[in-house]
């Protein structure tokens, strides 16, 4: 059976996508680490930020088997702490002792979990993480959107959730 992680970053760890994640994770008994609570800084070309948070935090991460990324649109990215740890898997390809590391991600599963005040999600949004993906040699196995405008009603996305839920068990 293969093993899950979620990684989630929001301004609001219970709001929507925390929400929809929470549903997620319950069902699939996985661990959720709320990226915002992780001591990682910014990208560092001089990589004077090695005693902070992300290598520990790669340690966890490079024990599973797959790996759910979870965050609302926010003019069409992906907040803040998503984008430093996408800046800072930089620091797997750049140190030598950390490429090794690195390595570890190819054959990953991925998935993402969105939200947004819209129908259709950005494209820009998820054509970042579908990239990232294949740059990394990470396997991009499927997304779930939700339409949150109006805040997200609890059943109004089962059938997309259920599917979503389906699709991350079987590792497709």
């Amino acid at each position: 059976m293969l093993t899950t992680v979620a990684l989630f970053a929001s301004s609001r760890r219970h709001g929507n996508t925390g929400e929809i994640l929470d549903r997620i994770a319950a069902d699939l008994n996985i661990e959720v680490i709320d990226l915002s609570e992780t001591d990682m800084s910014s990208y560092d070309y001089a990589h004077r930020n090695r005693g902070d948070g992300f290598e520990p935090l790669m340690e966890r991460i490079l024990k599973y088997d797959q790996i759910i990324f979870a965050a609302p649109v926010y003019w069409y990215a992906v907040p803040p702490p998503m984008k430093t740890f996408i800046d800072r898997l930089n620091d797997l390809l750049d140190l030598s002792d950390l490429r090794q590391k690195g390595r570890q991600l190819r054959g990953k599963k991925a998935f993402v979990v969105a939200t947004s005040g819209i129908d259709e999600i950005s494209i820009a949004f998820i054509t970042m993480f579908r990239d990232t993906f294949a740059y990394l040699g990470m396997e991009y196995c499927g997304l779930l959107h939700v339409n949150c405008d109006g805040g997200y009603r609890k059943g109004s996305a089962e059938i997309e959730i259920e599917s979503f839920i389906s699709l991350v068990r079987s590792g497709q």
